[in-house]
């Protein structure tokens, strides 16, 4: 779905999963080129009006990657809010930030790690994500501004200088897609 909102100055709620996968030593970042915009980002989309950040986020990384969220763990700090009654909590983004997508318009985005030890079960659903690529941190160093977003880049170098190693990988059936119970 496209933006929910057409209004200059307005702010659709978008998230966005950063892929990590070890082969021996190395860590890749996978990255998939858009299909609209023709750049390198991260998987993800929208949040629609009727979806929370993690439920968008199953669906946008089911389409975009083939990778169900039980497929993958998240990484998470050490400390942080595990549970509470009568609400569901939602795994920690690794950052929340706003940028303009097109003059006058914005996206605040909530950026998540995960770490994918396997392919996807899936394929990659039908008119989305055609070229995928899993970079190392050298390899986003060296991709030219044509190819990648500098706030995309900058992210990307600090899940490889600081995140990979400072939060903790935790399970993603921890967090429910559902919405809270009624009390």
């Amino acid at each position: 779905m496209g933006h929910i909102h057409d209004k200059p100055g307005q702010i659709d709620q978008t998230v966005s999963a950063y892929m990590l996968r070890r082969d021996g030593d190395d860590i890749y970042v996978m990255l998939h080129k858009h299909k609209k915009l023709g750049m390198l980002l991260p998987v993800g989309g929208h949040i629609e009006l009727d979806e929370t950040p993690w439920s968008a986020l199953a669906h946008e990384l089911a389409e975009e990657s083939g990778y169900a969220l039980d497929e993958l763990e998240i990484l998470q700090p050490v400390v942080r809010v595990a549970a509470l009654e009568h609400v569901v909590v939602h795994p920690q983004p690794f950052v929340v930030q706003t940028h303009e997508v097109v003059p006058g318009h914005y996206h605040t985005d909530q950026g998540f790690i995960f770490i994918a030890d396997t392919h996807p079960r899936r394929e990659v659903a039908e008119g989305e994500s055609e070229e995928i690529r899993w970079l190392t941190r050298d390899g986003i160093v060296g991709l030219s501004d044509a190819d990648i977003w500098n706030d995309t880049r900058q992210l990307c170098l600090a899940i490889f200088d600081q995140f990979s190693d400072e939060w903790r990988p935790v399970s993603t059936k921890l967090f429910s897609t559902s919405l809270p119970v009624k009390i």
